[in-house]
């Protein structure tokens, strides 16, 4: 048998996403999050969850705004 967990409550989902309850509502209401009922509690499946991730958009790296001529930390 499979030990892995097959649900999380919110709490629990922004405490793996290292996220806030607000980012993972607002997903949850755009339909990029989905999220299934028990009674009153919210769960969020955990391959929904990996997958909301796994689509979120890549980190840009902005240029530096100092040239490299200009003296950086290896100078």
């Amino acid at each position: 048998m499979n030990n892995s967990v097959l649900a999380y409550s919110v709490r629990d989902a922004c405490l793996i996403a290292c996220t806030g309850r607000t980012s993972v509502y607002e997903a949850i209401r755009t339909g990029a999050l989905r999220a299934v009922k028990r009674g009153r509690r919210t769960l969020i499946l955990d391959e929904d969850l990996r997958r909301w991730l796994q689509n979120l958009p890549p980190m840009t790296v902005k240029p530096s705004t100092q040239s490299l001529n200009q003296g950086g930390i290896n100078d």
